[in-house]
């Protein structure tokens, strides 16, 4: 075994002896060769470059005209010497100190040009540049430092703007007339300091505007510009690394840089607080004209005509990302506002307080006594003016209508406690007006002095649609309170003139006719001679406090047509009626429309109720026949009101609904008030017709009266007309 190993051993000596020299010899010659290639590529490039300098020597010679050749030529060249270090080649080195003194020089020029290109809105110069840049590959880094530079110079100026150790310098130095002028201005207590603020303030917005001019300048360029020799956009090209829109993201930096700036100068200035708060509309004013200057700038869509489609796509997305909005987006308006947020809410809660304190002061607490025409006139002053100075902006006028709706209601809210709502001194009728009616009078005056006055100042101003709106539409709380210092006493006097017109069932209207009845010029009854003189007085004594208004004149009407409603309802229930008392009933429709002259001028203004009372007129003295077939029936005279007085031309036996259910006619008048449904009323009717069908099947009665078929087949018709 052991000499089989040794064997073995000697065996593989001898191969290795034979391998190991050709091995060698092949090694040392593979690396001969490549280090030959080496040296070959390294000569070769070095040729190149020696070819390039020459080049790019004569380029520069050639000054602003070649400097894109230039950039071409210094690409090329790190191309060549990229992976390679020619350190130590002294035959070189001075064409690499060269190239790395004209990349420099050639970077300078692009910078100074791009910068001269952008500020004179020079598109040759800008493209010029911007191609020199894609050349030396230092496109995105470049573009991306002009827009850093530009938001950067923006912060500086912004700073220094809102600067109070700047603005104190500004003003003493304009305030220098002559020896011994000079003086130590404090900040906030002259005008010329705050007369700087403003101009400084209308500087940065002026400073935003040129840059975002410089800015969307630039973008159209990357956006229109392409390589000649790649056909690449430069759009495109920033894309790749993710810059998809400079403009929008310009405009982030700003706003964010203006709205830091802002709240830091509030911040270390009482002053600057108190100015851009306490005068926010002006300083809103100057940020509008900002964004109307934006928004007037020449449209990109001018320029897509000069582009190929792919450059119209990548505008058309520019375009969509500067405007993008939605959720998680802000558009580039509200970024703006957003920079004055907090400046816009401390001016509206100082706003309202201003308006709020207006009517405290008009409506105070302390004391029961009611506001005068001057406090009102004065809280209409403060209204008008915080309007007005709102007026620069929709939006603040809309926010500032909003805080006036507030204090109009607050205002309802104050006259509300001073309106008297109920005890015998509101609701009384029979003597004088009492104080507390006095003073629901005064309430309801100065409220429609207020509406008059807030009326007055819109149509005269120029709000917009949806502030007028909202602060006409308010004024329904107005009305609302007006209402109720009136109604306790219009209830009142329903209730009195509803007790009168119920005196009319103690007069005898069974009596017939007689010459002094039949004539026309029948004598009325005394209770509409009553009537006459208690609403002849109320006009007199109660109408009197209240102004003369729509409101006050609505619940007068309605009054009127309650009046005629009652009146209307009583007598269709009078029974027995004889022929005299036709003709005084009669009598007493006419005298009705007299007596409702002191309630409104125009009773035919009462409408349906007045249509009512002269169609009801003629009827009194139709037969039962007649009466089932008038035209009338239904629209203007209810069924139920007719078949109540059919019951006065019945039979005793025949009783009316209300004597049937055991009630009196004021409960029973109650009762109607409390279902104005015809088919309820309709249903009650017919309970009194079947009770009266049932006595006379009890009595064992051989027919019923003539008047029975003639109601019971008005009131199947009138219970078919109401879908019974």
């Amino acid at each position: 075994m052991f000499v089989s190993i040794q064997n073995l051993q000697i065996t593989a000596e001898r191969l290795q002896s034979k391998v190991i020299e050709p091995y060698n010899k092949t090694s040392n010659q593979t690396a001969m060769l490549a280090r030959l290639q080496q040296t070959c590529d390294l000569i070769r490039r070095m040729g190149r470059i020696f070819h390039l300098t020459k080049r790019l020597r004569s380029q520069l010679q050639g000054g602003a005209k070649e400097i894109t050749k230039a950039a071409q030529s210094l690409s090329e060249a790190d191309y060549f010497l990229e992976g390679i270090d020619l350190d130590g080649i002294d035959i070189v080195q001075e064409d690499l100190a060269f190239l790395r003194e004209a990349k420099n020089d050639v970077k300078l020029q692009a910078e100074d040009m791009l910068e001269r290109g952008i500020d004179t809105q020079n598109q040759s110069l800008v493209g010029a540049a911007l191609q020199v840049f894609f050349n030396l590959q230092l496109l995105q880094p470049q573009v991306l430092q002009v827009v850093q530079k530009a938001i950067e110079r923006l912060q500086e100026d912004t700073s220094n703007a809102l600067d109070v150790a700047h603005l104190t310098q500004q003003v003493s130095v304009s305030g220098l007339k002559g020896p011994g002028k000079a003086s130590i201005p404090v900040a906030g207590n002259s005008a010329p300091f705050r007369a700087a603020l403003w101009t400084n303030t209308e500087r940065v917005t002026d400073n935003v505007y040129r840059a975002f001019c410089k800015i969307r300048h630039l973008e159209k360029v990357l956006v229109k510009k392409k390589d000649p020799v790649t056909h690449t956009y430069f759009m495109q090209e920033l894309r790749k690394n993710g810059h998809e829109d400079i403009l929008k993201a310009f405009w982030e930096s700003v706003t964010d840089m203006l709205s830091k700036e802002l709240t830091k100068a509030s911040n270390d200035s009482t002053f600057l607080k108190q100015a851009f708060e306490g005068e926010y509309p002006k300083l809103l004013s100057l940020f509008n004209d900002l964004w109307k200057r934006l928004m007037n700038l020449e449209s990109p869509q001018a320029t897509r005509a000069e582009v190929s489609s792919l450059s119209e796509d990548l505008q058309a997305d520019s375009e969509q990302s500067w405007c993008l909005t939605g959720e998680g987006h802000s558009s580039p308006e509200d970024m703006l506002w957003t920079t004055l947020k907090p400046f816009e809410n401390a001016y509206l809660s100082r706003s309202l307080s201003r308006l709020l304190d207006a009517v405290n002061i008009a409506t105070s607490t302390t004391t029961r006594d009611t506001p005068t025409r001057e406090d009102m006139d004065g809280i209409l002053r403060v209204i008008a003016s915080e309007l007005k100075v709102a007026s620069v902006d929709e939006k603040l006028c809309r926010t500032v209508a909003k805080n006036v709706v507030q204090t109009i209601h607050h205002l309802c809210s104050r006259c509300e406690h001073l309106v008297a709502m109920d005890g015998a001194d509101v609701t009384q009728v029979i003597g004088p007006p009492t104080a507390a009616q006095q003073c629901n009078g005064t309430v309801v005056h100065l409220l429609h002095h207020f509406t008059g006055g807030i009326n007055d100042y819109l149509g005269s101003s120029n709000l917009s649609s949806d502030a007028t709106s909202a602060i006409r539409n308010s004024l329904q709380y107005i009305d609302g309170v007006m209402t109720n210092a009136i109604q306790p006493l219009l209830d009142s006097i329903a209730d009195s003139i509803e007790a009168i017109i119920l005196t009319m069932h103690n007069e005898n209207f069974a009596q017939p006719a007689t010459e002094k009845t039949a004539t026309p010029d029948a004598p009325c009854s005394l209770y509409m001679r009553e009537l006459q003189q208690f609403l002849s007085r109320c006009r007199a004594d109660y109408f009197a406090l209240f102004p003369s208004c729509d409101v006050v004149t609505k619940r007068i009407q309605h009054l009127a047509s309650r009046t005629i409603e009652l009146f209307v309802r009583h007598a269709s229930l009078v029974r027995p009626l004889g022929d005299g008392g036709k003709m005084r009933l009669a009598a007493d429709f006419a005298q009705m429309e007299m007596a409702l002259a002191p309630l409104c001028q125009h009773v035919g203004d009462l409408g349906r109720s007045y249509k009512l009372l002269r169609s009801f007129r003629p009827l009194l003295f139709q037969t039962p026949q007649h009466l089932a077939q008038s035209p009338q029936l239904g629209d203007t005279v209810p069924y139920s009101l007719v078949l109540h007085f059919l019951f006065a031309k019945a039979p005793t036996e025949m009783r009316s609904p209300y004597e049937t259910a055991s009630w009196s006619r004021t409960r029973y008048s109650k009762w109607l008030d409390q279902h104005p449904s015809e088919k309820e009323r309709l249903v009650l009717i017919r309970g009194a017709l079947d009770a009266y069908v049932q006595s006379v099947k009890q009595r064992n009665g051989k027919e019923f009266a003539p008047i029975y078929p003639v109601m019971n087949e008005l009131l199947q018709k009138a219970m078919k007309h109401e879908k019974c």
